[in-house]
């Protein structure tokens, strides 16, 4: 028998995923979960107190594991852009269950579940960026974040749905993604150097620049910290 929390929940996902198929991240998938692996319930409760809930977030947190993995390992494209989206890509062919994705996107489509899906598609957002060295302190550590999880989601829901040979129509859908998002920093960019356009902006980006990253970025708990202006 395996010691760790971790050890015991990494043994009861295994043991999950064979019946995730049919009966999804439910209570029945639990218990079996834990008499194949030979878990006593009590125990397996014990390390996962929601249940197949937490398996399905493990299942997703082993993912962020392999992608980050890949990204620091696979020779990465020279533009940064073409990075991002390697990120994403990697990120779904690290599934290795696709069936079980499905489950988990009906899962925490349910409102009382729909925070914890938002907070991993977050975190995975965060790792892509964090691994490929984003250094930003600011407001665009939030909006970075904040626009690759939209775009991952999304392409995960097409990915969903896509039939096509190796994916290609899935990744063809992330390149217009991307490229939807290039748009917009270009558009911010010409803002920025639009005189009168940006001397309007000069009290919002005072604003927006007394916005700071989370102290430990990565994996802090808080949602930011605030400068307070000086006297």
């Amino acid at each position: 028998m395996t010691d760790s929390p971790q050890d015991l929940t990494d043994v009861l996902l295994d043991a999950a995923l064979m019946h995730v198929p049919f009966d999804g991240w439910s209570d029945v998938t639990f218990k079996a979960a834990a008499l194949d692996a030979g878990v006593d319930l009590t125990l397996a409760r014990a390390v996962c107190p929601r249940g197949a809930v937490d398996l399905a977030l493990a299942y997703h947190v082993r993912g962020d594991a392999a992608m980050i993995e890949r990204l620091q390992s696979d020779d990465l494209p020279d533009r940064f852009r073409d990075k991002i989206a390697a990120g994403v890509r990697f990120r779904i062919e690290a599934v290795t269950d696709k069936e079980a994705v499905r489950r988990g996107t009906t899962l925490f489509a349910l409102p009382i579940y729909a925070a914890d899906g938002a907070k991993a598609i977050w975190g995975t957002a965060d790792k892509i960026w964090a691994t490929l060295g984003d250094s930003s302190e600011d407001v665009n550590w939030y909006t970075k974040r904040g626009t690759l999880s939209g775009v991952y989601s999304a392409t995960v829901l097409y990915w969903l749905g896509d039939d096509s040979t190796d994916n290609q129509a899935t990744w063809a859908f992330l390149d217009r993604r991307i490229d939807d998002v290039m748009q917009i920093e270009k558009a911010k960019a010409q803002l920025r150097e639009n005189k009168l356009l940006s001397a309007l902006m000069t009290g919002p980006n005072w604003v927006l620049n007394q916005i700071k990253a989370p102290a430990g970025a990565s994996d802090s708990d808080l949602p930011g910290t605030w400068s307070s202006p000086r006297n």
